[in-house]
Order: structure tokens, then sequence, then C-alpha cells
């Protein structure tokens, strides 16, 4: 039970000073401005004054539900609306939410709440990280790819044009509240590209939700998951990410497993516009190249190429590289990097042990090999 809600989990991201819940339960966006305001009155306060961050989509459908709990429950409340977009995600929109704080004389111990996805829970949370030095900061996300992936951890920021994430700062929520029931109004497209975070969660972390999702007979769309396998899907992934976070919160060693699919798919992801393939179809498509790559250098069996492969298509994620993106651009994108170290990229390869393997030791013709057998032009 959560804080009296009908039914849900809660999963705790374990980081001394800096730890915090992730609450999970049906319909549960009424009680957001309730569960905000039992924070304690003093220095661990979540303020009085709350700017609410959103794109007009998603405020469309669920901001004057969320404004109205926060105001009930005390708050004094402004919002601020973003363009959707991961092309929107910059320094200047950025630059907007401060303007926005700075009129409505944000303080210290305000807070942000992130009402959106990954790119208005990135932008929020690195607002929030340098204004003032630093305020509180809420999570309520709002699509699959955030409710498992973008909103836990503290990784914030924008991208640069030549690359995705380069400018931002590890910085905790105080909460993440997540109502799945915001999830029947997410386009397909967007929940299909979320499955591969949690089909990512399977294959590095959790063989059993790996095997729950190879019995399931859909997973491309919202309405065909059953109540009690979203519910797994959420549980178990926030659980994983929670794990490596409260282990390793920024990135020094075992979080990088995160990335799995993450480096060759941010680099698919910048090089077609952050439109033409978004970023869970970005991801997926990198995780058929590191299988490739694993496979080829023994870190894995075809059976587990197999079975990965089969069930991202069964998500309905696309497999293969555009056509027009080619190797050399591919390889040259690499280079950005944020885990490039000493000029070597490094890799994260799945095994057969629901692990994953951190390297820098790809061969380059492996790595054209893979690239150009998966559609990269210039092969």
């Amino acid at each position: 039970m959560i804080d009296g809600l009908v039914s849900g989990s809660t999963v705790r991201v374990e980081l001394g000073v800096l730890s915090y819940e992730i609450a999970i339960a049906p319909a549960s966006l009424d009680e957001l401005g309730p569960r905000m305001a039992q924070f304690p009155s003093d220095m661990k306060s979540l303020g009085k004054k709350v700017l609410v961050v959103s794109n007009p989509t998603i405020a469309d459908y669920y901001a004057e539900q969320a404004i109205a709990s926060l105001t009930h429950a005390g708050f004094t409340v402004y919002s601020h609306l973003i363009p959707a977009g991961e092309q929107y995600k910059t320094l200047d929109s950025i630059q907007t939410i401060y303007d926005c704080a700075l009129e409505n004389r944000l303080e210290r111990s305000s807070t942000l709440v992130a009402l959106g996805g990954g790119v208005i829970g990135d932008m929020t949370g690195f607002a929030a990280a340098t204004w003032l030095r630093g305020v509180n900061f809420v999570q309520v996300p709002t699509s699959l790819l955030a409710m498992v992936d973008a909103s836990i951890g503290g990784k914030t920021g924008v991208n640069h044009p030549l690359g995705k994430n380069l400018i931002g700062a590890f910085y905790q929520p105080r909460l993440v509240w997540i109502d799945p029931q915001v999830l029947k109004t997410l386009p397909e497209r967007e929940f299909r590209a979320g499955m591969a975070e949690v089909i990512k969660y399977g294959v590095i972390w959790d063989l059993e939700l790996f095997e729950r999702l190879e019995r399931s007979k859909r997973l491309d769309r919202f309405e065909e998951i059953e109540p009690e396998l979203l519910n797994l899907i959420l549980t178990r992934s926030c659980e994983a990410k929670a794990q490596v976070v409260s282990e390793d919160e920024k990135e020094a060693g075992l979080r990088a497993i995160l990335n799995y699919g993450h480096t060759i798919g941010h680099a698919i992801e910048s090089l077609t516009g952050y439109e033409q393939v978004i970023h869970g179809e970005a991801v997926a498509i990198g995780m058929v190249a590191v299988s490739k790559i694993a496979l080829k250098m023994g870190f894995w069996g075809q059976d587990w190429d197999q079975r990965q492969l089969a069930l991202i298509e069964k998500t309905g994620l696309p497999t293969r590289i555009p056509s027009q993106v080619s190797i050399e651009s591919i390889l040259d994108s690499l280079q950005t990097d944020k885990k490039v170290k000493s000029g070597r990229v490094r890799f994260i390869l799945p095994t057969e042990h629901t692990e994953a393997k951190i390297t820098d030791q790809v061969p380059p013709d492996i790595l054209r090999e893979v690239l150009a057998s998966l559609g990269a032009s210039g092969g």
C-alpha cells in the first residue's frame, strides 16, 4: 500500500541522505499534492511554491488534475510549457524555465515538478539542479520510458548539436510518482519505445522479467497488457534501476551497464535528427547491434541473440539501421559518446548470465561488419 492508496507498490532508491521513493499506483495523480505535503516542515520540506513543467500535449491531458491536487494540498502553483520533442531539449529551453522561475520568485526551498516524459524530466531536473544552485525536484513521468528509466537515478541534462545529453548533471529527485493509468493516452509508438528499456533490464539484470515478457502474447500496445503484467513490468524495471543506482549513483562503474544498447542507439538517434528514429527505437537497434557484436566475440550464443531479437520484434520495434545512416557517420558520432575514455569507445555487451560486460576492446572490423549487416550504408 502507498500512503492510503487503494493499491500499488513502492521501490526505494537507497542513497543515504539523498534516498527517495518511487511510488507506483493506479489512478494516483490526484494524490500527488497530499503526498508532497507529507514531507516534514523542516529543511527536507518541498516549500510552498511549485513550478510544474510540461509540454502542451501532456498538459492538455493532465496538468489541470495535477495542479488541482497540488493547490488543494496548500501549494502555490505555477506552470510552464515547453514544446514537445527531443529537438527542444536544449539550453534555450532551460533558459525559459529559469525565466519563469525568476518571474514567480521561486526560492531555494521551492520545487520543480516534471510532468511528462523523459525529455521534460531531464530538462526540469537540470533546471532544478542549477537554479539557485539547487532546488527541490519531483518526477511525475507520463511515458513508459520515463517511468521505467528516465525518471529514476538523477541523470538530468540537454543535448548538444553534436551529441545527446552531453550537457547535464547528476541531481536526484525527492520523489518519483507513477500513475500507470496515464499510459492510456500515450501514443502507441511511444509505448513501444518504452518497452525497449524494459527488455534491456530483462537482458542485463532480471532473467525472470525477460522470461515473463517472452510468455506474453503481445507487448506492442498498452491495451494488450494485463494490469498484473503492467505492474510487474513497472515494479521490476524500477527495482532494477534502483538497485544499480543505489550501488553506483554517478556511473563510476556498474551503472554504465544501464547504457546497454544506448551507445550505438544514441548515435543513430542524433544522426536521424531525433525524429525519424526516437530514443527507444534507437535503443532497440543498438541492442540488436551489440548482441551481434557479443555473438561474434563469444560473450553469448546464437540462442540468446535470437531470443532477444524475437522479443524486440514482438514489441514492434525496429531492428535495422536506416539506410541513409552511414557506417562512418556512426563511428564519428561514437567518439562524442559520454562513455569514451582515453579515446576508446566503451560498449556494454550482454552475456549468457543475465549480466553485461563493459569493454573498450571491440575490434573495429567486427563493429563495421555488424553495422553493415544491420543496414548502415558504406559497408
